[in-house]
């Protein structure tokens, strides 16, 4: 790519993201060419080439000796019957999501409606982008898992924006709180508390609590992990308290696990995962230690996914909605838009946990 090319599709690539923004709002006028020539530092050519493009999609219209203006594009999703849902979430092929995303597919499909599907990688620089990219198709709504969900979020304007232009969209897994958004989440505090409940009620008092901390799931699971110990009056041991973020899943539980079932003194008698796919690589580094699950550790999970029956010990686990979640973002959006409702006119849904009994849990040995 010349570095002309290169210069003119960064100047389109920025005008474009500042009206999805909602820093150019419909009908505004844009920055001159002189001053697009000095913002940007390119030629006049270059942002002659980037304006041009835009206005023949449709970004922006032209209008003789006044100047170019941010079209309406709420007004080009009414006028078009494209039936297109867009899904966003962190991961598309990994653990639970194929799930959700059939269960959304398969309801939108039967309606006559289509998907275009975009993963985050939980990255917040990722989800720009495929914000970005989606919201320069015509969509008529969005089921999205926010990225990060427990740390604030820079990409907020995407979602005003989105709600100025009346696109409808629905928050699966987590939300974002300043957003106070229609979602759909398990009740995660008390799927913490189960969990835990049912280690203290096995006699353990030595439990490990291994959560993300990025993310408002792994937040409201160390909440219920926290007030089963008070509510049982088991106090809870130094260090027993494990958190870690995105890029650490596949280093930091396993490494932190490893030490401490290596000490003879203190040993944690059981833990409580995130989620199961963390449960699962915790059955290799407490098999290397010549030690047995559950007779010298139980293990509990969350989310009751594949994995949960794939190990040879199954794995007790508190149950995730999936399939049903899918199909219940498909059912809130489909009504918005159908409809005409706003976000205040619906109910958001959470789901009451249950916990499933499985092998992985036995009563602590004395």
């Amino acid at each position: 790519m010349s570095s002309e090319h290169k210069k003119y599709k960064q100047v389109k690539e920025a005008i474009k993201a500042a009206i999805l923004e909602g820093k150019i709002a419909p009908h505004q006028k844009i920055s001159s060419e002189n001053e697009l020539v000095r913002e940007f530092q390119v030629s006049r050519h270059t942002v002659r080439q980037a304006i041009g493009e835009l206005v023949s999609e449709g970004w922006l219209y032209r209008q003789q000796g006044r100047g170019t203006f941010c079209a309406d594009r709420g007004k080009q999703n009414a006028s078009r019957d494209n039936k297109t849902i867009a899904i966003i979430t962190t991961y598309i092929s990994d653990y639970i999501f194929p799930s959700i995303i059939r269960g959304a597919e398969s309801y939108l499909s039967s309606k006559g409606y289509s998907v275009l599907l975009a993963s985050t990688d939980n990255q917040i620089e990722q989800e720009a982008r495929c914000l970005q990219n989606i919201l320069s198709k015509q969509i008529e709504g969005m089921i999205v898992e926010p990225t990060k969900s427990a740390i604030s979020n820079p990409n907020l304007s995407y979602y005003l924006n989105m709600e100025l232009n009346r696109i409808p969209y629905v928050m699966i897994n987590a939300y974002y709180p300043e957003l106070s958004p229609l979602s759909i989440t398990v009740n995660d505090e008390l799927g913490g508390y189960l969990a835990t409940e049912h280690l203290i009620q096995l006699g353990h008092r030595r439990i490990v609590g291994i959560f993300k901390r990025d993310d408002l799931q792994g937040v409201h699971r160390m909440k219920g992990f926290i007030r089963a110990h008070r509510a049982f009056q088991v106090p809870i041991q130094p260090g027993m308290i494990i958190s870690f973020d995105t890029e650490e899943k596949f280093s930091k539980p396993k490494k932190v696990i490893r030490q401490m079932l290596s000490s003879k003194s203190g040993r944690p008698t059981a833990i409580f995962c995130y989620n199961d796919e963390i449960a699962v690589q915790l059955f290799d580094v407490i098999r290397d230690l010549n030690l047995k699950v559950p007779e010298d550790i139980s293990i509990v999970g969350f989310d009751d996914s594949h994995l949960a029956e794939a190990t040879e010990i199954k794995l007790t686990t508190v149950k995730h909605p999936k399939i049903t979640m899918g199909e219940d973002a498909a059912k809130l959006i489909l009504e918005m838009i159908e409809s005409k409702k706003t976000m205040s006119d619906m109910e958001s849904i959470v789901y009451t946990p249950e916990l499933v009994v499985r092998k992985s849990t036995a009563s602590v040995k004395h």
